[in-house]
């Protein structure tokens, strides 16, 4: 069975940075596409950023463009996001996401982590 499990979050102070982990284990999967979403409070779930294994190129939804950066590992089953320049409207529970379709539509996500939290004060 498909594992994914975050890492990293926390509290901090906006300005700051800080740097989620994904790790994937176990299971038969071929993974095309990986990707972080967020859930804010009392808000939709919404794309944050995603990296495709065939040329390693990244995507970033509007909101974290040119402030978080995500990275994966050779294997393949292992994913970064770094994020700077923190503002309180970062604050959510992010997800990570496995896609096998390479499309990174929530809507197709094959397998999802629990979820870690980002809280980031004024």
């Amino acid at each position: 069975q498909v594992q994914v499990v975050e890492s990293g979050g926390g509290l901090v102070q906006a300005g700051a940075s800080t740097r989620l982990s994904c790790a994937v284990s176990g299971g038969t999967y071929s993974s095309e596409s990986m990707a972080w979403f967020r859930r804010p409070p009392g808000k939709d779930l919404e794309f944050v950023a995603g990296i495709t294994w065939d040329n390693n190129r990244t995507y970033y939804g509007d909101s974290v463009k040119g402030r978080f950066t995500i990275s994966g590992g050779s294997a393949k089953n292992t994913v970064l996001l770094q994020m700077n320049s923190l503002l309180p409207e970062d604050t959510a529970i992010y997800y990570c996401a496995v896609d096998t379709s390479g499309t990174m539509d929530r809507r197709t996500i094959d397998y999802w982590g629990k979820g870690t939290q980002v809280t980031v004060s004024e």
